[in-house]
Formats: structure tokens, sequence, C-alpha cells
């Protein structure tokens, strides 16, 4: 551990909370209808979207009627992109001439970009034509963030509204939110990216000559503009295999840098977005203090843990850190940061392979998304999974005071509390069911490429990143199979939508309340105690669930490893 590497994260946090008030005002702008700077530009392409396709923008929705839409919605985009893959042989923009893409494969795939997973089990340059990579992926990447974006804005509403039946309009959200916000924001980072020196063309791949003399076919394709709306939108779909380690998707220190920028920002800027909307910035302030303290806590360790190595590693007179899978130009206090950072959000990109790293070390990614990635969180996903975690943190401060708790002027009751629990049961549910499974099947045990504790977190860490929307993995894993394929893409699609209907429900329930004034027995949700509280209830319940799952995994591959065993 060094102190440029520790100059690296302060400034990266620096840079972030610098970002979010003025990001926060200007998305708190938009889904109020209100004008920007972008409007002159912006807003005849809106009204003419309204136009066509049947909108009434003044029309608000119920929040079933905002759910179903939602749901209809994607079901639309799962037939778009299984259709392109599945026909992509006959396509055009196919210079590699890559065939039809199988069944199995397709529906995983498609699965995967509707729940803003982008979990891959194909190499995106040997499977995907161009047209695939477009018009079936990155299409989806801006809707799948804008859905969630959108989704925890609506459940913002519900905090802030008084005795209302509706919590907005899922089509006018999702046109502003693309429109005002996902677009402009890729334009500019796109043009950045291939200042960096990043592909973007419909070109053919490229043939050279190596200085052995062989024959050698490079893999370009329209990369920029894919890799910005995978950032930005916490995607994380890969135009390459390798993914932001491949040298065309991540060319530099500096597209590396601003791309962990990206995964954070309109996370971190939501937060704002709550606490202007419910009338009190601070709020929003404490639930950014709430994901600050838990991720400086995860880079603190995953860091000290690469940047220490191992005991095998030391007696072989290495001891300059664990640079296994990681890029040369990225180093391992950018390796550690960047993984803390994708799998805090819902992102999935990786930079280094964190089958590599350490068993601390990777055990910092597992235990983000175990905690349903509410670390800043996929954009919008983070925070109604944030607000989740703070309605039982309310409820628990409601228990010890004995009265009924409040939030934000609403009362906490029965009903948002169970709604709350039935959507974080889903994430157990998922992870540990499927991976119970994944360990004895013979057809899933085949796909483990390590013995032992080692073996076990990649089943893990694989249905993990699943259910919590990542898509990142322990690269050991086999995950192109029809076990996987079915299985992963269940665990993807409840992930996403059990927790969504639950959290609606919590929106259109708070809505509907009368707004109360605090009085002097209204437990302050703006300083320490309340930042203290929801930690403490968001580590504990993590902790009373995945702990056995995890002793049996990376800590007991850690004690092994201390004694001389590896895997």
């Amino acid at each position: 551990m060094t102190m440029i590497g520790w100059l690296q994260i302060i400034l990266f946090c620096v840079v972030i909370v610098a970002f979010t008030k003025p990001l926060g005002w200007y998305m708190t702008r938009v889904f109020g209808g209100e004008r920007t700077f972008l409007s002159p530009v912006l807003r005849p392409i809106e009204a003419g979207i309204y136009r066509v396709s049947g909108v009434d923008e003044k029309r608000e929705q119920h929040w079933l009627t905002y759910t179903v839409a939602m749901l209809l919605f994607h079901v639309g985009g799962f037939l778009v992109i299984y259709g392109v893959m599945r026909l992509q042989a006959v396509l055009p923009f196919n210079p590699a001439g890559q065939g039809a893409v199988a069944e199995d494969l397709s529906f995983n795939t498609a699965v995967s970009f509707i729940t803003n997973t982008n979990w891959q089990n194909y190499g995106g340059e040997s499977t995907l034509s161009y047209l695939t990579q477009m018009v079936g992926l990155t299409h989806q990447n801006f809707l799948s963030a804008a859905t969630g974006i959108v989704l925890a804005v609506a459940l913002i509403r519900g905090f802030a509204r008084a005795s209302a039946r509706t919590v907005g309009n899922f089509w006018v959200d999702v046109t502003r939110c693309t429109l005002y916000v996902l677009l402009p924001i890729c334009i500019v980072y796109t043009l950045f990216l291939v200042w960096q020196g990043m592909p973007q063309t419909l070109g053919a791949y490229v043939e050279a000559t190596t200085l052995e003399g062989a024959r050698q076919t490079i893999a370009v394709g329209p990369v920029a503009s894919q890799v910005a709306i995978k950032m930005l939108g916490t995607n994380g779909g890969g135009f390459f295999n390798a993914n932001a380690a491949h040298p065309f998707e991540n060319p530099t220190a500096f597209s590396n840098f601003v791309q962990m920028l990206s995964i954070f920002v309109l996370g971190a800027a939501l937060t704002n977005v709550f606490g202007r909307m419910v009338g009190n910035q601070r709020q929003g302030w404490a639930i950014l203090a709430v994901m600050g303290l838990l991720f400086v806590a995860g880079v603190g360790v995953c860091y000290w843990a690469e940047a220490n190595g191992t005991a095998t590693m030391h007696a072989l007179g290495l001891t300059g850190g664990n640079m296994e899978g990681k890029e040369v130009r990225f180093g391992i206090v950018a390796s550690s940061l960047f993984a803390v950072i994708t799998t805090a959000a819902s992102c999935g990109a990786v930079n280094a392979m964190h089958d590599s790293f350490t068993a601390l070390g990777g055990m910092i990614p597992l235990i983000n998304m175990q905690l349903g990635e509410i670390i800043v969180g996929g954009v919008g996903a983070g925070m109604y999974g944030m607000l989740l975690f703070v309605i039982l943190a309310i409820f628990v401060a409601g228990l010890m005071v004995g009265r009924t708790p409040e939030y934000v002027g609403k009362k906490i009751e029965a009903r948002e509390v169970k709604m709350a629990m039935l959507a974080i049961l889903v994430l157990p549910l998922m992870i540990l069911g499927w991976t119970a499974v994944g360990v004895v099947y013979p057809a899933a045990v085949a796909s483990m490429a390590n013995a032992g504790p080692h073996g076990f977190t990649e089943v893990l860490y694989a249905f993990t990143s699943g259910t919590a929307n990542n898509g990142s993995a322990f690269a050991g894993l086999t995950g192109n199979t029809f076990f996987y394929n079915l299985t992963l893409a269940s665990a993807m699609f409840v992930g996403r939508f059990f927790m969504i209907v639950p959290a609606m429900a919590i929106a259109g329930s708070l809505a509907a309340k009368k707004s109360i004034p605090p009085s002097m027995g209204t437990f302050p949700t703006t300083g320490g105690l309340f930042v203290g509280l929801v930690v403490g209830v968001i580590l504990i319940m993590g902790g009373l669930t995945f702990f056995p799952a995890l002793a049996l995994g990376p800590i007991v591959e850690h004690l092994a490893m201390n004694a001389g065993n590896l895997f």
C-alpha cells in the first residue's frame, strides 16, 4: 500500500462528491418536467416522441399501472434481443460472418440485458455481429439503465408526495431519462473514449502480420459508443471478452479513471435527487454517507489484501503484492479500486480478473453484491435498494423507542416493512438456493475449474453476480452450459423484477399517505446516529444471511492458504 495509491482513492471519492450536487440538481429538473439548458434542442424531440407513441405526458399512473408498463416494456426488449441474436447470420453489419447464437445462450443473454445484469457467457468479438452489439445490446443498455433510474424516482415520489394516487408516468420518465440524461452524456463520453484510442467503426476486422510472420485478426467495431453507456448505465457488458482489461475497451490510465467515475456518478447523484424531492438535501447526504462508509471500508480491505499478497508469494520472495490477473498499466490500486466500484454498483465491467484476486480481496466484491449492491449500486437500483434498508432501519428504531417510526414525514407501517423484507429476501433465495444446487449437480460441478473452497466461491460468485444484476464473474467457471444459461437467467430475472414490484408497492403506499410534520419524538435521520444505524442494519442482515457461505468459500480458503494449502 502506497501514499500514491491512497491519493488515487481519495481523488476518486472527492470527484464523485463534487459531481453529486450539480448532477442531482439537473436530474431533479428533468424528472420534474422543468426547463433545462438542453430544452431548446430536446423539447421538440420529446414532444414528437409523445405524439408518435400516443402518450399523454400530463397523465400520471398508479403504481401498479406504472409497474405493468415497465414489465411490458421489458418483454418487448427481450424479444428484440433474442430475435436479433438468433437471426444475426442473415442480418447486415456482420463483417466477421458470425452465425446464429444458440437458443439457450440467446435466452440467457436476452434476460441478462433486460435486467441490467449483462452477464456474458460468450466472447463478444467472437460471437456477436456489429448489428447485434448495437441494436440488441447497446440500445438495451440505455433502456435498462433508464428503467432503473425512473423506478428510483418513482419511489422517491412516494416519499415526497402526500395523499396522492400516482407516482408518475413510466413512458414519460423513461423518455426524459434517455433523452436528457443518458444520451447527452454518452455522446460526449464516446468522443472522449475515441480520443483516448478506442475504436468506433463499422469497418471489417483488421488483418495484421506479427513480428514472427504469423497472420493475426484484430477485432474492432463500434466499441466506444457501447463502452460509454455500459459504464454510465452500470451495465458492464463488454464488446470484447476481456472487458475493460482489453486495451481497446480501456486504453489508458486516464480512460480507466473516467470509466470508474462514470460507474458511480449517476447513482451518487440520485441521493441528491432524493434530498431535493423530499425538501431536505441533508437526507440525501445522509444516504450518501452510508454508501460512502461501506465503500471506503471495502476499498481498504481489498487494496490491503492485494497489496500484501499471500504467504506463499512471500515465501517465494514476491513481496510486491498480487499482480496475477491484473494489467500492468493499471497496477494493484487501480485494479482493486475498479473491482470494488464495479461490484458496489451493478456494473460488472472488470479491468482485472477477480478469480485471480487473493481470497480476502475477492471476498469484498462478493460482499458488495450480497448486500444488494446498495453501495451506490446500479443506476436507480442502488437507490431504491438502499431505501428498502432505510425502511428496515427506521422500523428497528421505532421498536427501540416504542412508537410508529417515521421517515421524511411518512409513517413506516407494517405494509412497508413487509414489502421491504419481501424484496430483500429475494437475494438469499436465489444466491444460496442455486449455489446449493450448483455444487452438487454433476453437470454444474463439471464447470468448476478449481476444487475446494475456491471452486465453491466460483459458483457462489456466479449466482451472487446474477441475482444482484452485476454481471462480473470468477472467470474460472465455465458458464456457457445449458444448466448455467437457464439457472443464471432465472436468478437475474428474479433478482431484478421480484425486488422492483415490492419497491413500487411501497411507493404507491407512501404516496397515498399524509405528510406528518416532525415532532419532539421524531427520530432524526440526517445525522451520524442514523447513518450508523443504517450501516449496522445492512451489515447485520448481510452477515446473518451470507456469513456461512463466505466461511465455506473465501474465508476458509484464506486460512488454508496461510497454512500452505493452495487451490
